[in-house]
């Protein structure tokens, strides 16, 4: 299993912000199942302000570039993400249509489960 941590920000409109809440808290079926397909196993948005950070656990064969194919096939999700645009708006190093950036690891702490005595 892999982790990923992404970020993106959202526009700095509380009102937007609420919304963009309330879509997350019951997310369409459709959209729900496209991230089980994908192979992601656990999925965490986090907000500071408008700034966002998402992590994923993800299963050992995922593809960012699969699930692209398949979301880009999907009716259901093109539509959710039209709709997530209203509410989203790309960081400064994002290239043109990139939403959710993937973050670079720089530090881990692991503490080990078993020592030698």
């Amino acid at each position: 299993m892999k982790t990923y941590a992404l970020t993106l920000d959202l526009k700095d409109d509380p009102d937007l912000i609420a919304e963009y809440e309330r879509y997350h808290q019951q997310i369409w079926p459709e959209v729900r199942q496209s991230i089980i397909d994908a192979g992601i196993l656990d999925m965490r948005i986090y907000r500071l302000g408008n700034r966002l950070f998402m992590t994923m656990d993800v299963a050992d064969d995922f593809s960012f570039e699969e699930k692209g194919k398949r979301d880009s096939a999907n009716a259901k999700v093109q539509e959710w993400e039209a709709l997530m645009w209203k509410f989203q708006q790309p960081l400064p190093e994002a290239k043109a249509g990139e939403k959710w950036l993937l973050m670079e690891e720089i530090f881990k702490l692991t503490k080990k489960s078993s020592f030698i005595r």
